[in-house]
């Protein structure tokens, strides 16, 4: 059955098997396609074979909804009884006819880096910025994307947060249709020697306290809406770093989905690294962030592989809580530790002075330890 809506598109209430229902899903935000315009193609593809199609299997399935134009169910019914086959059987047809129609593309993948923990406080800014500066001390291109709305990031580099209304990687995120200016315009070289114009910073937007919300209204595949945004960038970089915010809202999860193995790129080229500190609460946050992760992945059948551990601001004179918790990490196994960052004045001193840590102190300890990170990433 239709139901009018607006005049301008029909919603469709039928069924689809489990199965074509979820690779419809994963793959529509794969290629940021909304549904209804995937199922939409599938439709018309469908009235357009005259060759029977293989008959599928639909016992079981389950309710499916979506949106076509006005008019397009009403001829797709009447091409079905035409052909003999029932609105389920041939709606399943369509589905698959465009998930082979569609398929995604391997590729060469940018190498991309979630970096990300629900607990503020554990300095996953200075690790982020830190690992970005040190691969492009080794040459590559990087993007570094201050994704956190409070953002720290651009203001310890010393750049200013893009104001409230202007364009954004918010406003392009959410497709608003006074965004005209291309998102690498919006990016800033860091104007050090020793990253030989290779690294840029995407600042902050003052809007992205509002993403959440703005995510929740909108229509397309909201999971995909970082991907989308970033995906002009990414030829232009070898590497982009994402500085999440420290929640696990809908912006979150698209960091996540954007961090994902994609279809053809090798394990291990894209994912997670998790800056921890070396104490309990940290730990309690690391398994909220990980039960995220697992509900995104069983909801989208993708794969988000964690990639290491970053124990960070380590003293070893905190005694038994911090030399058991930094056990209890490396003792994980899987992910790896990737390496251990003391609490020296190096960091805080760089911070305060708004340059790179690898600019002002290269061969301090803290230094060593963001490359320690590179190689543990190789």
């Amino acid at each position: 059955m239709s139901y009018p809506v607006g005049g301008e598109r029909e919603k469709l209430v039928s069924k689809l098997p489990a199965p074509l229902k979820q690779a419809l899903k994963v793959r529509a935000a794969q290629l940021a396609t909304d549904v209804q315009d995937a199922v939409t193609a599938g439709v018309m593809s469908w009235q357009a074979q005259n060759a029977p199609l293989p008959h599928i299997e639909t016992a079981g399935a389950e309710s499916f909804g979506t949106y076509l134009p006005e008019g397009l169910y009403d001829s797709f019914k009447a091409d079905c009884k035409h052909r003999g086959v029932s609105y389920i059987q041939g709606l399943a047809q369509a589905v698959a006819l465009w998930l082979v129609e569609h398929p995604t593309q391997a590729r060469e993948f940018v190498r991309r880096l979630v970096f990300c923990n629900q607990k503020g406080g554990v300095g996953k800014t200075a690790v982020s910025a830190g690992t970005a500066q040190a691969f492009a001390e080794l040459g590559l291109r990087v993007l570094l994307v201050d994704f956190d709305p409070q953002g720290h990031l651009s203001h310890q580099l010393g750049l200013k947060a893009i104001p409230a209304g202007q364009e954004s990687l918010v406003t392009h995120m959410l497709n608003r249709a006074d965004t005209k200016q291309p998102l690498i315009d919006l990016t800033v070289p860091i104007e050090e020697e020793r990253f030989g114009n290779r690294l840029r910073v995407l600042p902050a937007a003052f809007d992205a306290f509002l993403l959440d919300s703005g995510l929740t209204m909108f229509r397309g595949p909201r999971q995909a809406a970082l991907e989308r945004a970033l995906a002009p960038l990414e030829e232009h970089f070898d590497v982009i770093v994402i500085d999440s915010p420290p929640s696990l809202g809908l912006a979150m999860d698209t960091a996540l989905f954007y961090g994902r193995q994609r279809d053809g790129e090798k394990p291990g080229n894209s994912g997670l690294v998790v800056p921890v500190e070396a104490e309990d609460t940290s730990a309690q946050a690391y398994g909220m962030l990980i039960n995220q992760v697992s509900s995104l992945t069983q909801d989208f059948d993708i794969e988000v592989q964690q990639l290491g551990l970053v124990v960070n601001k380590y003293d070893s004179r905190r005694g038994y809580i911090a030399t058991s918790s930094l056990e209890k990490w490396k003792a994980l196994g899987t992910p790896p530790v990737l390496a251990v960052i003391p609490d020296v004045k190096e960091q805080r001193e760089a911070v305060r002075l708004q340059r790179p840590l690898l600019a002002y102190a290269p061969e301090g300890i803290q230094a060593h330890g963001m490359r320690e990170i590179v190689r543990g990433l190789a």
